[in-house]
């Protein structure tokens, strides 16, 4: 069965999921705002969810269509085939969201679709009702433009929660992101990486999972495990390529710091459930003593903010004291994830690279200082 997929993603980060698609080998790429359409069967669900390491959820588009009255969306919705996707126990909540539409109402539209994927069903199963007791299949109607675009969420709770992470600290980044980070980042296994604001190691422990190439949904489930379409089997073997994919014996020279000693705390519990106690080293410091070891490293970092934290010449001064920290790094690059407008003001020099990206609703500048790339071996 050949399915449209889409792997959803935060605004800016599309080319960067693209790209780690490609690289599991699906071609065909339709790149859109906010989404990555390709094509694939009930096993890609399986293999995308567990490998895909930037991207949100997956989700199967069923149905898109012109839709200006709630006549054309219930109609457009009914002639889904949904009994081969919900079997007649299945549990089917509908969530929604409409923007430059003339069906502004998400609650009406909810209604409407939920409406009409039950007179379907009612087709094919022949009741009047359905206990909704079994597998969870999540409907989303999406109105934009006047054009409805009907998914069904194949993950559940968003692919950010890797499920090493049961703690955090005060704003952490998500685990999405910081492997985003990492990948646009000039950052290889070889060299040294560090964080100095590590909060809860995020950063640290997503860039030992990529080093070791680890499937970052290893360690959870989804929604669409127990599905009819998707088989027990497909799921087996899926994380049975993907542990035998792994490569724990690359050795790491990752660290992270934070002056928060509460912080580190957390930060040492995750590693622990992450499998990396060993692996990555953590320690209290403030950013100002920051003096990681080896050449040619990565400080990759998400700094405290004013806006953020609520404290905005306490954010101005731990800028000061990276861009410091900088001058005694000579062969250094540093990759800083802030909306701080006065980062390149304290490093000195205008940045070798940024790119826009959001945190949240926050907008931030991926700021990207290139030191001298490793001599080669």
């Amino acid at each position: 069965m050949k399915l449209q997929l889409i792997a959803t993603s935060p605004m800016g980060l599309e080319a960067v999921i693209a790209r780690e698609l490609k690289e599991l080998g699906y071609e065909d790429l339709i790149v859109e705002n906010g989404r990555v359409i390709f094509t694939g069967g009930p096993a890609d669900i399986c293999r995308t969810n567990l490998w895909l390491r930037t991207s949100d959820r997956i989700l199967i588009k069923m149905g898109e269509f012109p839709a200006t009255t709630f006549d054309e969306l219930f109609e457009g919705t009914k002639a889904i085939d949904w009994p081969s996707f919900i079997p007649g126990d299945g549990e089917f909540p509908v969530e929604g969201r409409s923007h430059k539409s003339l069906l502004s109402s998400v609650p009406a539209c909810q209604k409407i679709v939920k409406k009409a994927v039950v007179e379907k069903m009612k087709e094919q199963y022949h009741t009047e009702w359905f206990p909704e007791d079994g597998g969870r299949y999540v409907i989303e109607v999406s109105m934009l433009n006047d054009r409805a675009l009907i998914t069904l969420d194949t993950t559940g709770p968003g692919l950010h929660k890797r499920g090493y992470r049961k703690l955090v600290t005060e704003a952490p980044i998500k685990e999405t992101m910081a492997a985003a980070l990492i990948q646009l980042s000039r950052w290889s296994p070889e060299r040294p990486l560090y964080d100095p604001f590590c909060g809860s190691a995020t950063i640290p422990i997503e860039a030992a999972m990529i080093a070791w190439n680890i499937a970052p949904g290893l360690r959870r489930s989804f929604n669409s495990e127990g599905w009819p379409l998707v088989p027990d089997e497909l799921w087996d073997e899926a994380r049975e390529e993907a542990y035998d994919s792994v490569k724990d014996d690359i050795p790491l020279e990752i660290t992270g710091s934070d002056i928060d000693p509460y912080a580190i705390e957390i930060a040492e519990a995750a590693v622990k459930k992450a499998g990396f106690a060993k692996d990555i080293k953590l320690r209290v410091m403030p950013v100002a003593k920051v003096r990681p070891e080896g050449d040619y490293g990565c400080i990759i970092t998400n700094p405290p903010y004013g806006e953020r934290l609520g404290d905005e010449d306490e954010a101005d001064l731990v800028l000061r004291q990276l861009g410091l920290a900088a001058h005694y790094l000579p062969t250094w690059s540093f990759f800083a994830f802030s909306p701080a407008k006065s980062l390149e003001h304290y490093f000195g020099r205008k940045a070798d690279k940024k790119r826009k990206l959001f945190n949240g609703r926050i907008e931030c500048q991926y700021y990207q200082f290139f030191g001298p790339l490793p001599p080669r071996k």
